[in-house]
């Protein structure tokens, strides 16, 4: 194997180091690979696996979080359109009221920086996914979008006052993102999180989550543990209703990760069954406008002086 004659000779740790360096290159271009063949919906999880000598939930759990977290590029312009916003009680909440500059970190198409720079704040939206960026200066060019990640975000030290994250903080590497969150807040800054879950106790909203993880099923920790240097975590839930259409929650449900990054079969089929729940259940049927009910999981800390 040439990689392999490359490294002979090379003993001791020496050897062991330039060992795993190629090792790691060779992990890194893998899983390239891999986000390219299931972005283009090329090769299912049970091939995948077949070729790297392991199980189908194997090569899935490995490498679906990873697809998931890079896949809503493929569906931009649907998240745009299916996501929901924030309640205002949850945004005030959020962001002190001392704040003047705000970094939304994970940005999306802007759900929460249009909410932010309505404040007159001055906005950051860092964003790594370039459909996501489109979306989002399309919809909010007052804000400054910039790419980036929040382990490794964009901006000096101590540049704003307040970091949210909305319906993304589950995609971060923790361990990384905090210190950067840490380095790029003033002093005393606030950190803030927030989700919008589907209030499942409504029997519709039960029944088309039923749907959903017939095929898959992702749970999210929307009440995360924060570590140092941030103290003072608090938690803040806020009920609330939005208004969508049909369209617009067919959208909601194409621009799920986990529907993204399914086979074209297994996600025609699944868009099927939404559609049938929407036509047959006696709460949405001959409906032209739904109303989605929200429970919004906020969690903030702040920044230890």
């Amino acid at each position: 194997m040439k990689i392999v004659e490359e490294i002979e000779g090379s003993g001791g740790l020496g050897g062991v180091a330039r060992m795993t360096e190629v090792i790691a290159a060779l992990e890194y271009r893998r899983t390239e690979l891999i986000e390219q063949l299931r972005s283009q919906r090329l090769a299912s999880w049970e091939e995948i696996g077949q070729a790297c000598g392991m199980t189908r939930q194997g090569a899935s759990r490995r490498w679906s979080r990873q697809a998931q977290a890079t896949s809503f590029g493929d569906a931009a312009a649907a998240y745009r359109r299916g996501r929901p916003p924030y309640p205002e009680s949850a945004v005030d909440w959020l962001v002190p009221g001392t704040a003047r500059s705000v970094l939304d970190l994970g940005a999306g198409t802007g759900k929460l920086t249009q909410l932010l720079v309505a404040r007159g704040l001055d906005v950051i939206a860092v964003e790594p996914l370039a459909p996501m960026r489109e979306e989002l200066i399309a919809a909010v060019p007052q804000a400054d979008v910039r790419d980036g990640s929040a382990e490794a975000i964009p901006l000096e030290d101590g540049a704003v006052d307040a970091v949210v994250v909305a319906q993304a903080w589950h995609w971060f590497d923790a361990a990384k993102a905090l210190p950067e969150i840490a380095r790029v807040l003033t002093p005393g800054g606030t950190l803030g999180l927030v989700w919008n879950v589907r209030d499942h106790s409504v029997p519709w909203v039960a029944e088309l989550d039923r749907v959903l993880h017939r095929h898959t099923r992702v749970e999210i920790d929307s009440s995360p543990s924060i570590g140092t240097p941030f103290r003072e975590v608090e938690r803040l839930d806020v009920r609330w209703e939005h208004a969508l259409t049909r369209a617009e929650l067919l959208d909601l449900v194409a621009s799920r990760s986990y529907v993204i990054t399914m086979p074209a079969a297994d996600r025609d089929e699944l868009m099927h069954q939404v559609g049938e729940l929407l036509d047959s259940h006696l709460d949405l049927r001959g409906r032209k406008k739904l109303t989605m009910p929200y429970l919004t999981r906020c969690t903030r800390a702040q920044l230890a002086s």
